[in-house]
Order: C-alpha cells, then structure tokens, then sequence
C-alpha cells in the first residue's frame, strides 16, 4: 500500500491526473520519484491518440502541432513551465548565486520569463510541425526519458536550499531505489526509441541527452550552488524539446 501511496503522491504532485486523496508520510515520500516517469508514459498515450484523432479527422498541421504543444501543459498543469520560467528570470538577472535563489522564490514573472517562454513554444510548435503522426510512440518514450533524467537529479545533484520541493523528494527518497529505477527507465526508454524510430534516432537522442544533462549540472552549480526543483523543470523543458527537434531532424535526414 507504500508503493501504491508513493504512485498517487508522484502523479498528484506532477500531474493534474485526478487521484485520491492519501497522506504524504515520509515511508511513501521515499519511493514517490520512482514513478515519476510513469507520467511521462500516460501522456505519450495520449500524444498518441491525438495522432490518430488528427489523421482521422486529417486535421491542420497548425492544429495538430498546437494540440502536441499544448497537451503536456494540460496533463502537467505547467509545473515543468513554471520552473523553466523562473529559472529564466533568475539567469536573466546576471546577479550573485544568492540573488538568482531569491528570484527562483519569487511567485511574480518578470518580462525575461515572458519572452523565453514565448519562444520556447513557438519552437516547440514549429518543431512538433515537422514530426509524423508514426513517430509519436518516440515522442512518449522522451517523456519518460527527461522525467527519468531529471528524477536522476534530484538524488545525484547537490541542493542549492536545505528546504523546498528537491529538497524535501530528496531527503524522503531511498537514493539506491531511485537511481536504479531512474537507470531503468532510461535503458528501457531509449530501446523503445530504437525499435519505433531507429538506432539512428535513439542514438542522437542519447548523445543529444547526454549534452544537454552536463550543462544543466554546470548551470545548477555554478550559477546556483546547486540544483532546486526549478532547475530541474527547467531541465526538463529544454531536454524535452532539444529531443523532439532532434527526433524531428532525423526523420528527415
């Protein structure tokens, strides 16, 4: 009943998948990161069923990339967002590691926030633009992926704050649990990106994967002492859209 505690916990927090209601104790808070990849694999299911109601109805490119763009917000509730926006006005403010944490902690968004998240989408939306309905299946695998990547980093990274979300998933996880279901949703995804995309899809993604998770080590420790649950939606949001460009890029090489 921990392990099913745990399940409802991560999706409550993650996502805005209705569930019941149970009590946050600190035995399910240890296990909680371990499914949180599993939303990743709810919404690929999703993307999925979009792809077919798009072909179906043969639906706009515009139409059909504004729904792929605009589904993980609606499924996440934009948590992921939210840190990527914050993090966006901490580095904006050029300021010291102490600055940029109070920025995090700031719940108004500033102009900077605005603007790259203005961008962001309208990359994403180019982007999503240019996937075929048929590698969808690879799009969900990369929402297990990133999940997977930044869960990782919640129990590998060092803290910028003693308190907060990281913090407290951090402290409550059995990292042995966690690094090893972490590693094997990360073994298991990217085989899922080879047999529906191929090797040469699942082997950028990984490449791509593996760049983009050492610069957001460098950023949360030079520029933050450390990683918090911002940067790790921030991390998230740019993992994920680096990999659908690269998923995009290679069905078309």
């Amino acid at each position: 009943m921990n392990l099913l505690g745990s399940l409802v916990i991560a999706f409550s927090m993650y996502s805005r998948i209705p569930m019941p209601r149970v009590s946050w104790s600190q035995e399910r808070m240890k296990y909680a990161l371990c499914f949180f990849p599993l939303i990743g694999l709810v919404m690929g299911i999703c993307l999925w069923l979009w792809g077919q109601v798009s072909e179906a109805v043969n639906l706009g490119s515009l139409a059909y990339a504004a729904g792929g763009t605009v589904l993980p917000l609606v499924i996440t509730g934009g948590i992921h967002m939210d840190g990527f926006l914050d993090v966006s006005d901490a580095r904006s403010s050029y300021g010291e590691k102490e600055k940029k944490l109070e920025i995090l902690k700031d719940p108004h968004m500033g102009a900077f926030a605005m603007i790259k998240g203005s961008v962001y989408l309208l990359t994403y939306l180019a982007v999503f633009s240019e996937l075929p309905v048929r590698l969808l299946p690879v799009v969900g695998g990369i929402y297990v992926l990133t999940r997977a990547m930044s869960g990782l980093s919640v129990v590998v990274f060092p803290k910028a704050k003693k308190e907060g979300l990281a913090a407290s998933f951090s402290h409550g996880a059995r990292q042995k649990a966690v690094m090893a279901s972490m590693l094997c949703y990360i073994v298991v995804s990217v085989g899922f990106l080879a047999s529906y995309g191929g090797w040469r899809i699942a082997g950028a993604a990984v490449c791509c994967c593996v760049l983009v998770f050492g610069g957001y080590y460098r950023t949360a420790c030079r520029e933050f002492g450390g990683m918090t649950g911002d940067l790790a939606g921030w991390f998230l949001q740019i993992e994920e859209l680096a990999l659908v460009a690269v998923t995009a890029v290679m069905s078309r090489v």
